[in-house]
């Protein structure tokens, strides 16, 4: 099971301070929040790729290969990898020499996003969305798993002869998750390709996300890649911890009432019994984690955001700390009980590297 940090890289007025951080002041300190989270004992740091206002991670590779120079055993991945906007042949390219740079400590999550205008800055058609996350998805699948490449489609030139450089470390593509908060099409091609299938788990009720990973779990089964139960799976959450769940509360509410997205509607508490957002001690953290499992059945990683809508760096970095030193400990005990022996470990370069020596020896 591994537990990280993701984050939207969001540049947002503090509504306590009434202060809004430089565009490198917030890149700065995503760059702080990432390496407290290998400090705190975390396994992954992930960060979105957004290309407007108010967004910073607009090249997540740069960003990732700095933390990577920086960090010596962190899971470096994406929030989200825009798959409909991205030239798949440069995310072959960007990914993989990120992955040597990090000597294979790196993953990566496929989405649409969530910017309407993104589409056509970079050429494309929002009303294309899917078949763009399908097209674009399966030539990358290839050009990593293909020396040359021969292909032609519907959304970019040609290929003839094509290969990406540098090749997968090892010969082994970065593990890929499909990120979701709404979209059945994008569970099944995750299911399909068995690859991972990220739920955002944030905004919305526990229902939702139940039929998109139930659905993603039969599907992988259909495909041939195992049981439902043997499907990767991984979690979004959204936390704030103090010793006092009251102090918690008091502390996160301003940040709350002001947030673009689930602030000026319904009341934090209301907000909290409806969605998987957990406001309150690293007990109630780690009770409210540990039901996710009830809901979704045994998975592979679970990501927490710990730091948007404006929170100061300091009350971020004490949030890792928390969660490293009181929360995950519990967490990564509490899920091994019961985990059956057949459900996979969460992917990693390491253990994928030794499976495929394994086969070439065998």
């Amino acid at each position: 099971m591994q537990f990280g940090i993701f984050s939207v890289g969001d540049v947002t007025r503090d509504p306590v301070s009434g202060r809004t951080p430089t565009e490198q002041e917030r890149i700065k300190a995503i760059t702080e929040i990432a390496v407290k989270a290998e400090e705190a004992g975390l396994d992954v740091f992930a960060i979105g790729e957004h290309h407007n206002p108010p967004f910073i991670p607009s090249s997540p590779t740069t960003m990732l290969g700095y933390i990577a120079a920086l960090t010596s055993r962190l899971i470096l991945s994406t929030s989200t990898t825009l798959i409909t906007t991205n030239d798949p042949v440069k995310i072959a390219e960007d990914y993989a020499m990120l992955q040597h740079l990090a000597d294979g400590r790196v993953d990566l999550m496929m989405g649409r996003g969530n910017t309407g205008p993104v589409y056509p800055w970079f050429g494309q058609d929002i009303r294309d969305g899917i078949p763009l996350a399908v097209e674009n998805y399966a030539l990358l699948h290839r050009l990593w798993r293909e020396e040359v490449v021969n292909w032609s489609g519907n959304f970019r030139t040609p290929l003839q002869g094509f290969t990406s450089t540098p090749r997968p470390l090892d010969g082994i593509p970065p593990f890929v998750w499909h990120g979701s908060i709404r979209s059945p099409e994008i569970a099944e091609q995750a299911a399909y390709y068995g690859d991972g299938f990220f739920a955002n788990n944030i905004f919305w009720p526990k229902e939702h996300f139940q039929r998109l990973i139930g659905l993603y779990r039969d599907r992988y089964a259909h495909y041939g890649h195992g049981t439902p139960e043997q499907a990767i799976v991984g979690l979004g959450g959204q936390v704030h911890i103090r010793p006092r769940s009251q102090d918690a509360v008091r502390e996160f509410r301003p940040y709350f009432d002001n947030h673009p997205v689930m602030g000026h509607g319904p009341s934090l508490e209301e907000y909290m019994a409806e969605t998987p957002l957990t406001v309150g001690s690293p007990q109630e953290v780690i009770d409210r984690t540990l039901a996710f499992r009830d809901h979704f059945g045994d998975y592979q990683r679970q990501l927490f955001i710990v730091d948007g809508g404006g929170m100061p760096v300091p009350k971020v970095l004490e949030q890792i700390d928390i969660l490293g030193e009181q929360v995950v400990p519990v967490l990564r005990k509490e899920f091994a009980i019961g985990r059956p022996a057949e459900v996979p470990d969460a992917p990693a370069h390491g253990n994928k590297r030794a499976v495929a020596g394994a086969h070439q020896t065998s």
